[in-house]
């Protein structure tokens, strides 16, 4: 038996997967998230680890129930959020709540690493403020009491290794994600962190994702019972989702319906186009990679719009968008509640309704949001087509699929099909479980350890609404960007401030 962690921003989720192959069991432990200033996305990394321990008692409370017993989990794989910056003493002790992957504080700290001779050719990537490194730039402006007695800096999911194992390790797929890696290289960048006042000696080992970087520690294996557990290096959450969906070859693709939306595509090598802020990060299995767009705000628009409009909660929201005619006057909706990464790469970008009439509907308010949210998501999709990867069906996985209403919108805007498989929502901690059965099984063929799970449904895409949205609703929505950008910049000007309002 082999065990998947997945540390969300909402939840940590846990599944067991077996030699077979099969989904055995599923557990989840929510979250919260401190938002102390505007701009600002914090957790409490001991948050993380008491979730992780419920997370795991209650997996195991499922065992008892399958009369499966926890001396037959062989390894552990994690897989987490990314970017978040975790900041050790001397002692082991966190120095102060981490900063999440969508806090947007340092935009001013992303313009002087940019500045940097050879930033570009070495991290692949533009540098934005949900990033790792311009974090440590901002607490060494802001924070230097707290810079100064930084001795480790992690990732979240590799906090979690750290109280699993007490070893400090990551994997190059989490890395890519920080500015402090050589992405073509797969190794920490002197440049890059000396840039950071850091040095080699505060990051984690790099290990391969498939590979064992510590075990388990003996009071936790004799709390569940347990043997000698192997800890697989894992991988950041949108690659160790891939591997759960098989999502390994070139050519093929992924669509992360979360909190966020990601449109994951693997790469034949390593490529690079930050010109468009796609992301260029390794893959989570050895000499892969693969090209990325991130929007911020995806399942977590719906969030908002049920509470707009008054609805108990998304799915009722979703039913009556479901059975409401779409009226042809319907209103444009622009998804960027707390900034965008692709293609913009602007942290000052808010949200927007456009187009409201004394007629419309709060169901028509619902449509233009999932709208939004799906040309969003195509801006994304074009970007990595821009960069030479082009993809066939897209694998979707993550919250968002529990509406096939929405799904096929998304498919008749993308103008391509989307394959739902089944263990799609627990994607990541499947994949972390599937590198950890790698880690212990040693060299095995990805293509086998990784099989694409069986498909459940595919929505096919309406060529006529395709058309429809590229012609009449895309070009309003990125125009409407444009504008308000513009009036952003004026009433800067106006009030004789450098802050974008």
């Amino acid at each position: 038996m082999f065990v998947g962690i997945d540390l969300g921003t909402s939840a940590v989720k846990a599944v067991l997967l077996d030699r077979d192959g099969a989904l055995r069991a599923s557990v989840l432990a929510p979250l919260s998230v401190s938002q102390p200033h505007p701009r600002w996305s914090e957790q409490d990394p001991e948050q993380w680890w008491q979730a992780t321990l419920s997370a795991m008692d209650q997996l195991l409370l499922q065992l008892v129930q399958l009369d499966i017993a926890p001396a037959a989990i062989e390894a552990i794989g994690l897989s987490g959020q990314m970017h978040g910056a975790t900041l050790l003493d001397s002692r082991g002790q966190v120095l102060r709540p981490a900063i999440l992957w969508n806090d947007g504080r340092s935009d001013a700290e992303c313009a002087e690493l940019e500045s940097l001779a050879d930033f570009r050719a070495i991290t692949g990537n533009l540098a934005m403020p949900g990033f790792t490194a311009p974090k440590l730039l901002w607490l060494r402006k802001h924070e230097p009491e707290v810079f100064a007695r930084i001795d480790k800096v992690l990732l979240p999911k590799d906090y979690l290794r750290y109280r699993l194992s007490g070893d400090f390790a990551t994997d190059p797929s989490d890395a890519a994600g920080t500015l402090w890696l050589d992405v073509a290289r797969r190794a920490w960048s002197p440049i890059m962190l000396a840039a950071c006042g850091l040095d080699n000696e505060q990051m984690p080992t790099l290990v391969e994702g498939p590979r064992v970087t510590g075990h388990l520690r003996e009071d936790l294996a004799r709390r569940w019972s347990m043997g000698e557990v192997a800890i697989a290096a894992g991988a950041g959450d949108n690659a160790a989702g891939a591997v759960g969906m098989g999502v390994i070859r070139p050519g093929q693709a992924m669509l992360s319906l979360g909190t966020s939306g990601v449109f994951f595509a693997v790469s034949d090598g390593f490529h690079a186009r930050p010109q468009q802020a796609v992301h260029s990060f390794c893959h989570a299995l050895p000499d892969t990679w693969h090209l990325m767009s991130v929007m911020l705000n995806a399942a977590s628009c719906l969030d908002v719009a049920a509470r707009w409009g008054g609805y108990a909660d998304i799915g009722s929201m979703l039913e009556a968008a479901a059975v409401a005619p779409m009226h042809a006057q319907r209103p444009w909706f622009l998804p960027y509640l707390s900034g965008e990464r692709t293609p913009h790469n602007d942290v000052h970008a808010t949200g927007l309704f456009y187009g409201l009439t004394p007629g419309t509907r709060r169901e028509d308010m619902v449509h233009a949001v999932l709208e939004g949210v799906g040309l969003g998501l195509l801006d994304g999709i074009e970007a990595v087509r821009a960069a030479g990867v082009d993809t066939g069906p897209v694998s979707v996985i993550g919250g968002g699929t529990r509406s096939t209403y929405w799904l096929q919108m998304l498919a008749d805007m993308f103008g391509r099909p989307l394959q739902l498989h089944s263990g799609g929502d627990v994607g990541p901690a499947l994949g972390a479980a599937r590198l950890a059965r790698m880690a212990v099984e040693g060299d095995k063929d990805p293509l086998a350890a990784c099989p694409q799970p069986p498909v459940l449904q595919v929505l096919e895409p309406h060529a006529g609404r395709h058309q429809e949205y590229l012609a009449q609703r895309q070009p309003v929505f990125r125009e409407l960007y444009v504008r308000l950008k513009g009036l952003r910049r004026e009433g800067s000007a106006a009030d004789g401030s450098s802050r974008a309002t």
